[in-house]
């Protein structure tokens, strides 16, 4: 048995199981975390969450993978403690939106002209494309700008044209250039 294991002997079954479940779920937030700034390529924040996790996992969460197999309440808590480690790195990421946004919009010659003055307004650059849809003459409008900001610029975009717009946003890994980007 581990001296980690060892020196939890005197305490209670569900503390040392509630102890497991935060050790895996901080654990596992920071791999979520360190994951998405390396491709996002934050590299060297992504080491330094890299550095932390291997520390926990390295303290704790080693000490216990030994001792699973003999209780299936400590593995049931590890199991609970990584799935919710997963989805609070998920949730913290999204509420942090790193990276950059491409926003494809189709519009009417109408409210294409909506979209573009509150973009000029806004000091968003962008640029139209003219198309054909299915039915009737269309535009196309690509903006890229920061993912944080995509969701409010895309309230206002839909409250401006009445919400006759069709859009698709997809994330930017690479990009050079542009009006109003900084990198």
């Amino acid at each position: 048995m581990s001296e980690f294991m060892e020196m939890l002997e005197g305490v209670s079954p569900i503390l040392v199981c509630l102890l497991i479940c935060a050790a895996k779920i901080l654990e596992i937030t920071i791999q979520s975390l360190k994951t998405c700034m390396m491709v996002k390529g934050q590299r060297l924040k992504a080491a330094g969450l890299g550095f932390v996790e291997c520390i926990i996992w390295g303290l704790v969460v080693s000490g216990v993978i030994g001792t699973l197999g003999d209780n299936p309440l400590r593995l049931l808590f590890y199991c609970a403690g990584y799935a919710t480690g997963l989805f609070l790195g998920s949730t913290i990421e999204s509420k942090i939106a790193l990276g950059t946004s491409n926003l494809e919009l189709i519009a009417s010659d109408e409210s294409t002209e909506k979209i573009t003055a509150y973009l000029k307004e806004n000091n968003r650059g962008y640029t139209v494309f003219a198309g054909h849809g299915s039915t009737d003459k269309m535009n196309m409008i690509f903006i890229v700008l920061p993912r944080k900001e995509t969701p409010r610029v895309l309230r206002e975009i839909r409250k401006c044209c009445d919400g006759k717009v069709f859009v698709v946003a997809s994330e930017v890994s690479k990009y050079a250039g542009g009006y109003g980007m900084v990198k």
